[in-house]
């Protein structure tokens, strides 16, 4: 399918454009990583332990890491997570350590922090014996029910156990049936089978209180997990260059192999510096984003390059300049209607996908863009220079064909 009619743009006459915008870019990528947001890494690749809170109203990411700053959690990230209509954001702390006793130490710091310095209820009743509904455990909670005892039971297995399943009634329903975070207290006496006794929900209306959060789940990404996650991504990104350089050099020629990957090592390069300049946390699955755009680029490449390789085997004669800027235009009408619907569908992605595919689909975004550029103002460009290169020394100018296909 022909998107254009007959093409004739001088793309290697802008090439000092081409050369001046990608500079330009991958400049500022890098000071970006050097001088002012640096790697921004996710916990995945620096470990920490991430915390998932859901509030019952929208939550003010802005007070949120001013309460975190006065906890003395500096530089604590808060983002959004999910739809905006289940109020959910996600806290990470700093590295701890990975055992059981650090994820309550991690939701314990966070339910200080939020109770203290953002939950007016919450810092309303601090100190006041009362218990914070929507974050205690279960056996907080038995426990503050047997200690207050509303079926004067008295002490003993039985109260123990008589409290124990009252509070796994009463948690279960909060959590299934209102997603950890009741609007009322009184929303407890609706609960049929099996049901709460009279008196311990007049307890709770009395002594309980809800502050508004509920801390969904904790994880914990070790140092060391981390480390090796962040040398595991950098080998698979080397790798993965490598092997297509040994694959172009086999195909087709080595200069075909260097030029391509200098392109595709020129999209990678501006995509994280996009990461950078934009405060964007690089993830597992930007990485993976970052692995399919090389593929991405790496294949529009190849295409561009092996119309030059069938012009070069029918005409000899006309300068490569010229031959270049055709296998382009013959090859744009492709390039528009993959590219462009490729773009069109991570935009989608980016717009709706949610936060959990924010980072993917702004790499895939950024990636498609600048492997479609490279393609044409990058790769192909760095042939002809090539072969001024060589004539220049006094060898031969003529650009390798390349291996014919045998399929």
């Amino acid at each position: 399918m022909e998107f254009f009619g007959e093409v004739k743009i001088d793309w290697l006459g802008k090439k000092w454009y081409f050369l001046a915008f990608s500079l330009i870019f991958s400049i500022a990528g890098l000071l970006s990583l050097f001088f002012w947001h640096g790697l921004p890494l996710d916990v995945d690749f620096r470990g920490g332990t991430v915390v998932r809170v859901k509030f019952t109203q929208p939550p003010d990411i802005n007070e949120l890491r001013n309460a975190a700053q006065k906890a003395g959690l500096k530089d604590a990230p808060v983002v959004t997570y999910g739809p905006p209509s289940d109020h959910e954001v996600i806290i990470t702390l700093p590295e701890v350590k990975g055992t059981a006793s650090a994820l309550d130490t991690g939701r314990a710091a966070i339910v200080s922090t939020l109770t203290m310095n953002y939950s007016a209820t919450g810092k309303a009743n601090q100190g006041s014996g009362k218990i914070d509904l929507d974050n205690a455990g279960r056996g907080q909670l038995a426990d503050w029910l047997a200690q207050k005892d509303p079926e004067n039971l008295g002490q003993g297995d039985n109260a123990t156990a008589r409290y124990t399943q009252q509070s796994n009634i009463i948690l279960n329903y909060k959590d299934n049936e209102h997603s950890g975070l009741l609007s009322s207290i009184s929303e407890l006496s609706g609960i049929a089978n099996p049901a709460v006794d009279p008196a311990v929900v007049n307890l709770l209306k009395q002594d309980a209180y809800l502050s508004g959060f509920n801390i969904r789940n904790v994880e914990i990404v070790g140092p060391q997990v981390g480390s090796q996650l962040r040398h595991q991504a950098l080998y698979a990104t080397l790798y993965s260059l490598l092997g297509m350089l040994v694959y172009l050099w086999f195909r087709f020629e080595l200069i075909y192999g260097v030029a391509a990957v200098v392109a595709v090592f020129h999209d990678t390069l501006i995509t994280i510096g996009a990461f950078s300049i934009f405060d964007k946390e690089i993830s597992l699955t930007v990485i993976a984003a970052i692995l399919t755009l090389i593929g991405y680029s790496m294949n529009d490449t190849i295409v561009v390059f092996d119309r030059i390789r069938e012009n070069l085997q029918i005409t000899r004669r006309e300068p490569l300049g010229q031959l270049v800027n055709r296998s382009i235009n013959q090859t744009l009408s492709r390039t528009v209607l993959t590219s462009g619907l490729t773009f069109l569908t991570v935009l989608s992605l980016y717009i709706f996908g949610g936060e959990v595919l924010r980072g993917f689909s702004f790499a895939l975004v950024i990636g498609i863009l600048i492997g479609t550029y490279s393609s044409i103002a990058i790769a192909s460009p760095m042939l002809v220079a090539y072969q001024d290169w060589r004539a220049k020394r006094g060898k031969s100018a003529a650009l390798p064909a390349g291996r014919r296909s045998k399929v």
